[in-house]
């Protein structure tokens, strides 16, 4: 069962200048900023800047819809036509993502909170 697109990321191949830019157009330093990714969170909303995203296949933003389970929302997107992009992966403190592309090429993401 998903609750909705909790966060977005955008794929960036210059970190210091996406994290500028995101920084101007929200008025403030991110809560999160490593050289693997930069983050902020707004009202309940995550919005993250990878910068080896277009190296795992993203190709623009993409939204992470979150899920109570990540396994078996991803083995339903399968049997629904979707393509694995990324398998489910831990990207820190027990939160999971994955990709799929659809029929169409569009890129949805998975992700589940940590337990």
């Amino acid at each position: 069962m998903s609750t909705g697109v909790k966060t977005i990321i955008y794929p960036v191949r210059d970190l210091d200048r996406a994290k500028a830019l995101f920084s101007a157009l929200l008025g403030r330093a991110p809560d999160h900023d490593a050289p693997y990714y930069v983050g902020w969170s707004i009202e309940g909303q995550d919005l993250g800047l990878d910068p080896n995203g277009h190296k795992s296949g993203l190709t623009g933003p993409v939204g992470y819809w979150e899920v109570d389970d990540i396994k078996a929302s991803l083995q339903a997107l399968l049997d629904a036509g979707a393509e694995t992009l990324q398998d489910v992966r831990d990207v820190g403190g027990g939160k999971l993502i994955a990709t799929v592309k659809d029929a169409d090429g569009n890129i949805v993401g998975l992700s589940q909170p940590p337990a």
